[in-house]
């Protein structure tokens, strides 16, 4: 019997009730029913069986008024709003280690329907933390703003991943931001609307951005996920990758 609940911090498993009136304090109550799948992901849970105790987070309201770049400067907790989230138990290695409880978490983001999970830790808390930055991070990759070139001004975000280089920079913009900063998704999803727009063309963009082409291109090239999603957009274009 599928649960649907509004968001208030209440869960509902097939083996465990998790109420939440506060994010770190949980009530347990048991229920007589389980049941078992398996959940293949291409990364961290391909190979892991999963005894389901599916937690269907009710389909928090939808504000309209969220645009595509405001998903990312929601904070933890607004974005977490938004999503349905299952808690899993893995079965990794037998042995006193092996992982009992339900600690492995699955975000799905209702608006996008973008999903994202972690299980590599043993605390459910460092998980859920962990599926959050995915989640940013495949926003960031997915989910595509309109940009009209003939009135185009870098916004803030993407001139702060920008190396110093750039014509169009300005001291007042501070150090330039890596791929491991936080606000690196920000700028990320910025620069990829720009290279959409240009239909993939390196150059293009690089002359919006102040840069020369190898410079634009040694910035793609930083972050795996961001060179992959460029390379895959060119290749659908019938153009050469990025290396």
């Amino acid at each position: 019997m599928a649960h649907k609940l509004l968001w208030r911090w209440t869960l509902i498993s097939s083996s465990t009730t998790f109420r939440y009136s506060n994010p770190n304090h949980i009530l347990l109550h048991h229920h007589s029913f389980s049941r078992f799948l398996h959940i293949h992901h291409p990364t961290s849970l391909s190979s892991i069986a999963i005894t389901r105790t599916k937690h269907t987070a009710a389909a928090a309201t939808h504000d309209e008024s969220v645009k595509a770049r405001e998903y990312l400067e929601l904070t933890d907790e607004e974005l977490v709003r938004q999503c349905e989230m299952d808690f899993l138990k893995s079965s990794g290695a037998g042995g006193q280690h092996r992982n009992k409880r339900e600690s492995a978490v699955r975000l799905k983001h209702l608006p996008t329907g973008i999903i994202a999970q972690a299980s590599e830790d043993r605390s459910q808390h460092m998980n859920r933390d962990s599926a959050v930055k995915r989640l940013r991070a495949l926003i960031a990759l997915k989910v595509r703003k309109t940009v009209d070139l003939e009135a185009y001004s870098p916004p803030r975000e993407l001139l702060q991943i920008l190396p110093p280089k750039s014509t169009i920079r300005g001291s007042e913009i501070g150090p330039q931001i890596g791929p491991k900063n936080p606000k690196f998704a920000l700028g990320m999803q910025a620069l990829l609307d720009l290279i959409f727009a240009v239909e993939g063309s390196i150059s293009d963009a690089a002359k919006h951005l102040g840069l020369s082409t190898g410079a634009l291109s040694r910035l793609i090239l930083s972050d795996d996920s961001l060179r992959k999603e460029v390379n895959d957009l060119r290749a659908s274009k019938g153009m050469k990758p990025l290396k």
